[in-house]
């Protein structure tokens, strides 16, 4: 008999469905389990424990001939998901469930020796896409249920043992659906762990304000400054003066988190702008993703949020490098030979680095022991091309003693988010006809020239400046964004000369 059972694989952040055929020969001579259609050894294991999962659920296991299919057949399956599906489609070639009640429902979950189901990654696209695909429902593993109830349109049915699977077939002991799951909470000015308030920094009011106009457009940064100074401690309190995550870009974030199995169990939802600070030792595929089957790395787990590279000319520079596409892209596109897969990238980029490699050179405090040569090798580790792509480049000096004995808080990051979130709100409106536009920082040409409008004074300025300073055709353009950006903040139509005099102060000092 012939049985077919819906189940979904995840091919980098999409699913696709998939048939998983089962056709029992009661006459076979040799007890065979037999799985096709490019499984991986995860489920050619599946045989083992789905047997085991069947006997000691108290249903039979007749042990004569199964051939499994895993259609199309050309596309590689990776992963336990298909254990349950398995099972209910041995069950149902078996004639121990009905197969009317299996038609329109897709089944996902790993199966233990005992029956139970436990929790398998990916459940929020997979679910997503049999929510496209127009099936009513989904049996999912209990302790997935929260998450699968994000998307809307399907029923969720969470699943603890494949015998409670069965009555709920035979619909002898339904299992209620889960309810679908709130979209977000309340917000509130309370900062997620490890994020610092900004009233908890004492000094660096340049650094404060470019870190807000960086939050207002989205624009990339590079910290420099001794060690001590602070200049973590700034990267880690920019989350808490980004914008909100709308619902959409909480269920984008959310998926990500999904296929790279790091989402908390008990918040599904991804309610915070991640932030990521990876190691200096990070390799290539690590920053941006890889792998025989291609994961999401650094680059895709910070998007929509910050990635942070401390320390960044200790990391190779070819893990450098390999950033430039992401940054000005938004995208990471990692080629293989059996095909290439697209995760989102857009991040917001903080490099934090010392002057030199005794870290005080331009202390006024403690004399740099570093030669020029060796000054010039270790800040040439990041390249010219890279550099042109961060927007900001600030200073970050030694606090004096009293500012750091000073027992006032300085200004909230709450009230700074108010003002960066006014911004974003006119940059919404602005782009709200342009598909792919967020923010300032993700303007091309062609929304340069629309929508950076100058004064003729401020253009007058910038191109003094540009001549002067011998600056790209691409620093010219960040120049310009930037200073869309400083209008914003100061809720003006037009850029103005005290915007485009700030944008380019933030140019490195080699550059003047």
């Amino acid at each position: 008999m012939l049985a077919i059972v819906k189940a979904c694989a995840t091919i980098g952040l999409d699913g696709h469905i998939i048939e998983v055929e089962t056709d029992f020969n009661p006459r076979a001579g040799i007890p065979s389990f037999t799985i096709v259609g490019l499984p991986d050894s995860a489920i050619k294991e599946s045989r083992e424990r789905v047997r085991a999962a069947i006997k000691n659920s108290g249903l039979q296991f007749p042990n004569k001939g199964y051939v499994i299919n895993l259609s199309p057949a050309d596309l590689p399956k990776h992963g336990p998901a298909y254990d349950l599906a398995i099972a209910v489609g041995v069950l149902a070639a078996t004639d121990q469930i009905p197969l009317e009640s299996i038609q329109n429902t897709v089944f996902l979950g790993e199966l233990s020796l005992d029956g139970s189901v436990r929790h398998v990654k990916g459940i929020m696209p997979m679910v997503h896409t049999a929510s496209q695909a127009g099936y009513a429902s989904v049996c999912v593993p209990a302790e997935d249920a929260e998450e699968a109830a994000l998307v809307q349109c399907i029923q969720v049915i969470p699943v603890r043992t494949l015998g409670q699977l069965v009555e709920h077939l035979y619909n002898l002991n339904p299992i209620a659906p889960q309810p679908p799951t709130v979209s977000l909470e309340d917000e509130t000015d309370t900062l997620p762990d490890g994020i610092v308030d900004f009233a908890d920094i004492k000094g660096q009011q340049m650094a404060k304000r470019a870190l807000e106009i960086a939050a207002g457009g989205n624009h990339n940064v590079r910290l420099v400054g001794p060690p001590g100074t602070g200049k973590t401690l700034l990267a880690r309190a920019v989350p808490g003066i980004l914008p909100r995550l709308s619902y959409e870009e909480a269920l984008e974030v959310t998926r990500v988190y999904s296929v790279a199995d790091m989402l908390p169990r008990d918040h599904p939802l991804i309610r915070s702008r991640p932030f990521r600070a990876p190691h200096h030792t990070i390799s290539e595929a690590g920053m941006i993703g890889g792998g025989s089957i291609p994961r999401p790395g650094e680059t895709t787990l910070a998007h929509r949020g910050v990635l942070f590279l401390d320390e960044c000319v200790e990391m190779p520079v070819r893990v450098l490098e390999v950033l430039r596409q992401p940054i000005e892209d938004k995208i990471v596109t990692i080629s293989r030979a059996k095909g290439s897969l697209t995760f989102p990238a857009n991040f917001l980029l903080i490099l934090a680095m010392n002057p030199c490699p005794c870290g005080h050179y331009g202390d006024p405090v403690k004399a740099c022991t570093c030669t020029p040569t060796m000054i010039t090798r270790y800040q040439s580790k990041l390249s010219g091309p890279l550099l042109d792509r961060i927007d900001i480049h600030v200073e970050v000096p030694r606090v004096e003693y009293d500012k750091l004995m000073n027992t006032e808080r300085a200004e909230p990051s709450a009230a700074i988010r108010e003002r960066v979130e006014r911004a974003r709100q006119r940059q919404r409106q602005r782009f709200a006809g342009a598909a792919g536009l967020f923010a300032n920082a993700d303007m091309g040409v062609s929304d340069i020239q629309q929508f950076c409008v100058l004064t003729p004074e401020a253009r007058q300025l910038l191109e003094l400046s540009v001549r002067r300073m011998q600056l790209s055709a691409r620093v010219y353009h960040r120049v310009l964004k930037l200073s869309r950006t400083i209008a914003d903040l100061a809720d003006s139509e037009l850029i103005e000369v005290p915007h485009v005099a700030e944008a380019i102060q933030y140019r490195p000092r080699a550059a003047l």
